[in-house]
């Protein structure tokens, strides 16, 4: 079943009857809320196989206008992509795709610059985020593409990010807005990514380049350890809608969203600034753990989930809309494309 509500219910949170939105005079896409009070909508052909490629040749700007308009769309129902499909689609409506810089999660080259989604292992959960939003550069839009569904599980949970920035109470947000996020990397210890991944680059000159082109602090401390510190944004202004939105992700870098016998473990070997990843305010003053607790409830409120079918598409403005993944079992394949 869907999280709070699904497509397929009659009436809404209110009891109202639920109306499609017409986006062609062909008719040949239905439009309706995906959830309930949310803004997310899913698109289902009204032919049979209809290609989302056609259709968004022909249509004009539609998908561009319900993506930037409701934050996320799923479309449902359309001829399934391959992974050169779905770069196919991501650049016909959102140009020339992005490859994953600074990487922080273990990901595959599919096909030029569509990837896996993130290779956790299947019982773990990916908490809430927005992509790349640790860096002072994220891509605009997503294109997530389901080949194949979990057994069990598994899905892509989404949350509106001026929502939770919303619900994140005003003294956690002050301090977070006016500190912003620092977020620390111990490249080296064998337990994270090595800088050579995050980096794709076996060229140190390369790496300290890069960090300075970004304004990141790197700290080469002998053999293959390396140590950056990166202050960003804790929120801002979205470009479609205007809002403010919670956009950083100091809960998912921060030691205590590891399992609690692996934070302790890493406390105990580590100092606070040598941990492999960790997040702290800007200033470099330890996160309050009251104010992160803040943030992880502000998006368990607003966290809405559907189970995925083979051949979905998921199109995220990466501003207003947060995703994550829940655990499954059995094989479970999505990719993903930036722009």
């Amino acid at each position: 079943m869907m999280s709070r509500g699904t497509a397929a219910s009659p009436k809404g949170r209110f009891g109202s009857a639920r109306k499609s939105i017409s986006v062609s005079s062909e008719a040949l896409v239905r439009v309706a809320p995906l959830f309930d009070g949310t803004r997310a909508v899913s698109c289902t052909p009204a032919v049979s196989r209809l290609d989302a490629r056609e259709w968004l040749a022909g249509s004009g700007s539609t998908l561009a206008r319900l993506r930037d308009e409701h934050g996320a769309v799923l479309l449902r129902g359309f001829s399934p992509l391959d992974a050169e499909g779905l770069g196919e689609l991501a650049t016909a409506l959102a140009g020339e795709l992005r490859d994953y810089d600074n990487r922080s999660t273990p990901r595959t080259r599919v096909n030029d610059r569509v990837f896996t989604s993130t290779e956790y292992p299947p019982d773990q959960t990916i908490p809430l985020h927005n992509e790349m939003s640790y860096t002072d550069s994220w891509p605009g839009t997503l294109f997530l593409a389901c080949m194949v569904p979990a057994a069990t599980g598994g899905e892509t949970p989404l949350a509106d990010s001026a929502r939770v920035h919303d619900r994140v109470p005003a003294a956690t947000r002050e301090r977070f807005e006016r500190h912003g996020v620092m977020y620390v990397r111990n490249f080296g210890h064998g337990l994270d990514l090595s800088w050579q991944e995050a980096f794709q680059t076996e060229d140190r000159d390369e790496v300290t380049a890069y960090c300075e082109r970004h304004g990141i602090r790197a700290e080469w401390l002998g053999g293959e350890r390396l140590r950056t510190r990166h202050v960003v944004q804790a929120t801002l202004e979205s470009r479609q809608t205007g809002r403010r939105v919670w956009f950083n992700q100091a809960h998912l870098f921060h030691v205590s969203s590891l399992p609690g016998s692996v934070e302790r473990e890493l406390r105990e070997s580590f100092s606070e600034d040598e941990l492999p990843r960790n997040a702290m305010y800007g200033d470099g003053s330890p996160l309050d753990p009251a104010d992160l607790a803040a943030v992880r409830d502000a998006y368990a409120a607003e966290e809405i989930a559907f189970p995925w079918q083979e051949g979905d598409v998921v199109v995220v403005d990466n501003e207003q809309f947060a995703h994550g993944r829940r655990p499954y079992t059995g094989t479970r394949s999505v990719l993903v494309a930036m722009a």
